[in-house]
């Protein structure tokens, strides 16, 4: 488990982390959101020991991880601009790994290099960028840690590279139990593989919530009642984030679970009654709307 409480990081007067504080569970894939200078990065480098918190303390299992081989063991890091080796090949990066960690499986490592068509003996420098990233999760798989960390791993590349080292990932998690940190900007990119997501802003967390937590606990439904009357004394009764009304039609974005909702709009009588799929960012949307911030300007909705 990932223990991380009161941190702070400053960089010339100006704090890129402000008193954070989050746990991150082992064998999921928890995904840390947030614009550019949200401080992702500069909190994931204190989380693999690159840079040392001005306060506060970070743990993974229980080993703080500043200056601490044995707390490093557990992880391999990959940050957005891998660094190889110059004129490197694949194999000779592999053999670097292998004195690091000491559990590396070059039979997986040389398994993952065929199965995807790259070619070993060829300089790593000749590589494009997606065949950079898809060797850096192979070397970071096969070195066979607990925990991998992510920064911006999947950014900019194409879907067909994308949708491979996810499934490298995935398949890690179930075989062993692999516990995945991932950072994007983009909501839509950690929707579909995160089992919590945590969004920060300005250097604290807005919010920190499993993922089926959200999508049980925040529902979306249009109405139309048969005696708009009735309208007042339902509304009493959900706690709404959003409602929109446009005719006799009202849409309620609300916190409450779909058999609350049953219950109490099975006392009204209706025309129309349905309760609509909210997609991760609709549901951010409206919780972070409350706490008083427009996430629609804070995170990157694009594909």
């Amino acid at each position: 488990m990932i223990e991380i409480k009161q941190v702070s990081k400053a960089f010339d007067g100006v704090k890129a982390v402000d008193g954070l504080s989050m746990s991150m569970n082992e064998k999921e894939v928890f995904g840390l959101l947030g614009t550019n200078g949200a401080g992702k990065t500069t909190l994931l480098r204190m989380m693999t020991g690159i840079l040392k918190a001005d306060s506060g303390k970070i743990t993974i299992d229980e080993k703080e991880v500043y200056d601490n081989p044995k707390a490093k063991e557990l992880f391999f890091f990959i940050p957005d601009d891998v660094y190889y080796f110059p004129l490197a090949k694949p194999k000779d990066m592999a053999e670097h790994y292998k004195g690091i960690y000491q559990n590396f499986s070059v039979e997986y490592f040389n398994e993952m290099m065929e199965r995807f068509g790259l070619d070993r003996n060829r300089r790593v420098n000749t590589f494009s960028k997606g065949m950079k990233k898809q060797l850096a999760v192979i070397l970071a798989l096969s070195a066979q840690t607990k925990y991998l960390f992510c920064d911006e791993t999947f950014d900019g590349l194409d879907p067909v590279i994308r949708q491979a080292t996810k499934s490298l990932i995935a398949q890690a998690m179930e075989d062993r139990g692999l516990t995945t940190v991932l950072t994007s900007h983009n909501l839509r990119e950690l929707e579909d593989v995160c089992d919590h997501i945590g969004l920060l802003h300005q250097g604290g967390v807005l919010l920190s919530k499993d993922i089926e937590d959200l999508k049980i606990g925040v529902q979306k439904l249009q109405v139309v009642y048969e005696d708009e009357n009735d309208s007042q004394n339902v509304e009493l009764q959900m706690e709404i984030l959003d409602h929109k009304r446009q005719g006799r039609l009202h849409v309620y974005t609300v916190r409450q679970t779909p058999a609350e909702l049953d219950d109490l709009f099975g006392k009204v009588k209706t025309v129309l009654y349905e309760i609509l799929p909210l997609t991760l960012e609709e549901i951010f949307i409206s919780e972070t709307e409350v706490v008083g911030y427009d996430i629609s300007k804070i995170i990157n909705r694009s594909l």
